[in-house]
């Protein structure tokens, strides 16, 4: 499975591309951030974040994009700004026909860490060990996208499981 991996921001949006699957090594592919100036004005910002992102599915070509889902936070501001570079990764995918998975912050840091509560420093430590990386990508974004990246890798098949079980579970029910 090949997952780019999308942490959203409109200043520094982290992506990264990681091969494999569950219980193998884990390969990475890529990883960057696209920046856009903090003075731009805001369309011409997430127009930049869209051709950034594309310009990485164009390269790499995901199987899967595997995005963080915004999640509440005290600066309006901040999550707005998330929220819109979130929706054009999204926006990317689907127009390709490509599925998302989105993964909450504390999803990825237990996945890759086994603490939903571990530090930037410790996502960044792991995600290097795990990649076998000779150091941490920089700046933090770039190691959260290969963080979303392996998230999914590990989490999809049980999620696979899960769905499958649920619509067995809902195709019976309409049978009775």
């Amino acid at each position: 499975m090949r997952v780019l991996g999308v942490d959203p921001g409109l200043t520094r949006c982290g992506v990264g591309v990681v091969e494999g699957v569950a219980g193998r090594p884990l390969t990475m592919l890529g990883v960057g951030v696209v920046r856009t100036p903090a003075d731009a004005e805001l369309g011409h910002r997430l127009v930049a974040v869209e051709r950034g992102i594309e310009e990485w599915l164009d390269t790499h070509r995901p199987e899967i994009v595997a995005v963080e889902r915004v999640f509440s936070q005290h600066n309006v501001s901040t999550v707005m700004g998330t929220a819109q570079a979130s929706a054009v990764a999204m926006l990317c995918a689907a127009r390709r026909g490509i599925p998302v998975a989105l993964h909450t912050p504390s999803e990825v840091k237990a996945a890759v860490t086994g603490s939903g509560r571990a530090d930037k420093a410790q996502v960044g430590a792991m995600v290097t060990r795990l990649l076998r990386l000779a150091e941490p990508p920089k700046p933090a974004d770039a190691a959260d996208a290969l963080a979303l990246a392996i998230c999914h890798i590990w989490r999809a098949p049980a999620q696979n499981r899960l769905q499958q079980a649920v619509a067995q579970h809902a195709s019976k029910g309409r049978t009775r």
